[in-house]
């Protein structure tokens, strides 16, 4: 509820003494975000927030005009584990009237941060896949735009996670009945939520059944990569891996391939989300298939659902006392090919 008493509208010069700045500061908080820093433009929010100030534009501080488009950012274009995600995304957006804007954050924690406070003033919601961004910074977002992540579970967001701890284990326990004892986890990128996930998941499996777990990286999930994370494993002694995604795992087959490796009667390897070409390999690829394009869908039904309301998704009516945390999984499972067989004899 307002501080103000009913009858007494705010004005922006209440706004900027509550908040302790000039009223040319309160103006480009609410026209300019990108002309001041976060932490000014979030005292003034609030103040305009316990004011109950409404600009003359009859909008509340913070929030776009109604555009009909939504912002889907995703840490990178070309990877095809976030084409399926925008396609569903964007089926489910033109079914709606809405447009999507597309932001490709290029795995950048400060480019993301930019392109989601640009996208407060020309969206009227926002998708985060896989985002990169402090825990802090997204809950301070989604009060101020209705937000939906995909692969990142942080306490107040509402998000999709495409759930691959049954998928990891799966592929744990196929090497280890391959025989193989010691198994690595090739690492993705540092600051990546759904990597640290994927470690654990592998971790303890491993534990459960008595192998060794190693953890190999971080590299970036490109198959440029894949050439320094084959060659760590192979100096690694381990007989088997599970790489953070197809595209590392592809780009490993070919580090080995040019160096006489046999795959997979020298070692054997596991990839990640089955994108499109992951079956194309040589050999075709073994590894944990995810209900990508589902994920896509999912999360904009969350995020239609919450512009429908006119409020943050992550919130009762009012916007200031938190609602129930959305969190929607979606399973994973093992697709068994040719990039994995029986462990190397000693």
């Amino acid at each position: 509820m307002s501080e103000r008493q009913s009858g007494a509208r705010a004005t922006i010069h209440d706004v900027a003494a509550r908040a302790g700045v000039a009223t040319s500061t309160v103006s480009r908080a609410l026209s300019d975000p990108g002309r001041i820093s976060a932490r000014t433009r979030n005292l003034v929010l609030q103040a305009a927030e316990a004011l109950d100030y409404v600009p003359n534009s009859g909008r509340r501080p913070g929030v776009a005009a109604r555009t009909r488009a939504v912002a889907l950012l995703v840490p990178d274009i070309t990877n095809p584990f976030y084409f399926d995600i925008i396609h569903g995304a964007q089926e489910q957006l033109k079914a709606a009237g809405y447009t999507q804007l597309l932001v490709d954050t290029e795995e950048s924690a400060d480019v993301e941060m930019v392109a989601l406070e640009r996208a407060m003033t020309t969206a009227d919601g926002v998708i985060l896949a896989a985002s990169r961004l402090p825990e802090t910074v997204l809950a301070g977002a989604v009060h101020r735009i209705p937000l939906v992540t995909i692969n990142r579970n942080d306490s107040v967001v509402p998000t999709v996670l495409i759930d691959t701890t049954m998928g990891v284990q799966q592929a744990v326990e196929h090497l280890v009945s391959l025989g193989h004892r010691r198994i690595a986890f090739v690492s993705g990128p540092a600051k990546s939520w759904t990597n640290q996930w994927r470690w654990q998941a592998f971790e303890a499996a491993a534990s459960r059944h008595g192998v060794e777990a190693l953890r190999i990286g971080p590299y970036a999930p490109k198959p440029t990569s894949g050439a320094a994370a084959a060659d760590a494993v192979l100096i690694s002694a381990a007989t088997a891996c599970i790489a953070f995604n197809d595209l590392l795992a592809i780009g490993m087959l070919q580090r080995f391939n040019a160096r006489g490796v046999r795959v997979p009667g020298d070692f054997s390897i596991v990839g990640c989300d089955d994108i499109f070409g992951a079956d194309f390999c040589n050999p075709p690829l073994t590894t944990i298939t995810a209900p990508i394009e589902q994920a896509g869908r999912v999360a904009t039904s969350m995020l239609l659902a919450a512009l429908r309301t006119g409020q943050p998704a992550m919130h009762q009516p009012g916007g200031k006392h938190p609602g129930v945390h959305q969190v929607t999984r979606l399973p994973t499972h093992l697709t068994i090919r040719d990039s994995t067989g029986p462990a190397p004899s000693e």
